[in-house]
């Protein structure tokens, strides 16, 4: 038998965690990676992100919302790629 948490963790941090992640990640590719090989970069950025929510949110060791956590956690980080991806590549289609 459990004992009932006391006062359970805020689970949302873990979400941000894994936006703000995103964010970096997407911003090291887009500096790093040639223009070309961009996207094929953003992908393998938004999979290590999945991996990223799915560990965080089990370290809450929590299973109420688990798969809603991860999900935000990932719909959040393919929205914030996706934007900044969006960024680099009208910064590619219009050189300064």
């Amino acid at each position: 038998m459990a004992l009932p948490e006391l006062a359970p963790r805020n689970t949302f941090i873990g979400v941000v965690v894994v936006w703000v992640a995103a964010a970096v990640l997407a911003l090291v590719i887009g500096m790093v990676a040639p223009a070309d090989w961009r996207a094929a970069w953003m992908p393998l950025g938004l999979g290590a992100c999945f991996f990223l929510a799915f560990g965080i949110q089990l370290s809450y060791g929590t299973s109420q919302g688990f798969i809603q956590r991860v999900a935000a956690s990932v719909l959040g980080a393919i929205a914030v790629m996706g934007f900044i991806g969006i960024g680099f590549g009208l910064a590619t289609l219009f050189p300064a």
